[in-house]
């Protein structure tokens, strides 16, 4: 691990396009501001451990089975047979 010792104001560049910049302290926290690019997911450590472990979680669930869940044949739509309109609000 690479330590380094900043001022408030003072900022760390990760390669050419990742620029780290403290912008305050105050007592046992620090303040930082990240300039990424878009592309760029920039995530808490504690929030990233929690969605891969959703993640794994819901890789690991079963399939279910949905057919038969419209046995009928017809959609969940019901139209409107005086405007011709369904209930979302597009012609049919």
């Amino acid at each position: 691990m690479l330590v380094l010792s900043r001022r408030v104001g003072e900022s760390i560049l990760i390669g050419n396009d990742i620029e780290i910049t403290i912008l305050k302290i105050d007592g046992g926290a620090v303040k930082i501001g990240i300039t990424a690019p878009k592309s760029y997911k920039v995530y808490r450590k504690e929030l990233y451990e929690r969605i891969m472990k959703e993640n794994i979680r819901a890789s690991e669930a079963k399939p279910v089975n949905i057919k038969g869940v419209f046995e009928d044949g017809q959609s969940d739509r019901k139209s409107d047979k005086t405007s011709g309109r369904t209930e979302q609000g597009r012609t049919g």
